[in-house]
Order: C-alpha cells, then sequence, then structure tokens
C-alpha cells in the first residue's frame, strides 16, 4: 500500500482570501542591481504604463496557442487577478512579466503566464525576488509555460509534464 504525502497547507480562493492577494499585490517590489530595477506593478497604476508594457507582451503572442492576446492581460492586471512586473533601466522598460496565483486542491502556485522583453540576462537574476513574493503569498512553487528554450534558462527547474494540443476549429460548424 502505498502512502500519502500529507497534501500542503489548504488554500482558499474565498473573495476574501482573493481581496488578500489583491491588497498584497498593491504594495510595490522594488530590488535594485546596478541599474536595472525590477518592479511589481500596482494594479491601479496599469494603465499608467500600458502603452510602454504592450509591446513586450506581444512578443509573446505567436508563441501562444491563442489563449490570450495582449488586450485580455489588461483587464485581468487591472483588477488584481493577474500581476504584472516589469525590468527597467533609466526609466526604460526592457522587459514586462505576468503572473497568476493559482490554487489547486492541494497546493498554491505562481504561474508565470507570459515574459517578454530583450536584455534576459540583465534581468533574470531578479527571478528570486519573484519566488520570495510568491512565499508570502501563500504560494509553494511556482509554474510556467513555454517553450523549451526555457530549460536550459531556468537550470534549476524541472520539466514535470509537456502540454500538448489539438487544434478543433476546422470541425467547427
Amino acid at each position: 500500500m502505498k502512502h500519502r504525502q500529507d497534501p500542503e497547507p489548504e488554500t482558499s480562493d474565498s473573495q476574501t482570501d482573493q481581496t488578500g492577494i489583491r491588497d498584497r499585490a498593491k504594495a510595490s517590489i522594488g530590488t535594485e542591481q546596478v541599474g536595472i530595477s525590477c518592479r511589481l506593478i500596482r494594479p491601479d497604476h496599469i494603465d499608467g504604463i500600458w502603452t510602454e508594457v504592450e509591446p513586450h507582451l506581444e512578443r509573446c503572442v505567436p508563441h501562444s496557442e491563442g489563449e490570450l492576446e495582449t488586450e485580455d492581460f489588461h483587464q485581468l492586471l487591472a483588477n488584481g487577478e493577474m500581476q504584472l512586473w516589469i525590468a527597467m533601466e533609466d526609466e526604460k522598460i526592457l522587459a514586462a512579466m505576468v503572473s497568476q496565483i493559482v490554487s489547486y486542491p492541494r497546493k498554491r502556485i505562481l504561474r508565470i503566464i507570459a515574459i517578454g522583453g530583450g536584455e534576459m540576462d540583465r534581468w533574470l537574476p531578479f527571478l528570486p525576488g519573484l519566488e520570495e513574493w510568491a512565499l508570502e503569498n501563500g504560494a509553494t512553487g511556482l509554474e510556467c509555460w513555454g517553450r523549451k528554450g526555457w530549460l536550459k534558462i531556468l537550470d534549476d527547474w524541472k520539466c514535470s509534464y509537456h502540454v500538448l494540443t489539438k487544434d478543433l476549429k476546422s470541425r467547427m460548424h
């Protein structure tokens, strides 16, 4: 008989819990590294920087399966359902990332939904700050759906499974 591991602490997606996540997301995270900063953008500041962020997120669209378009992110970020992270240098946005807290029945994770931008080697060192924020918000792990090339870059991550897709639009009437 297999021994089952104890589940991770219970999580809740109640309105109170979601509000708690949104409130914590409103607190800006700032870290510095040789002129580059990485910040979590408060939901009420999304509109003010959207025109600068949107081109970075557009770079992700061709690599998706059509789940989300760039304009879909805007409302989800503005209402706190997803989080926007930016890497900046001298007031110029180098990259943008969208994340989302996902609660499974037995654990909570922070899912990286999209990352777009240049000079990746300069802003990837900020991922430990993202990990800390995830832990502070009850997540016990990170999850990223991306191309295989990410495995070379995120060398301390593992490939848990592959996502297989099949397009059925041609069968629709």
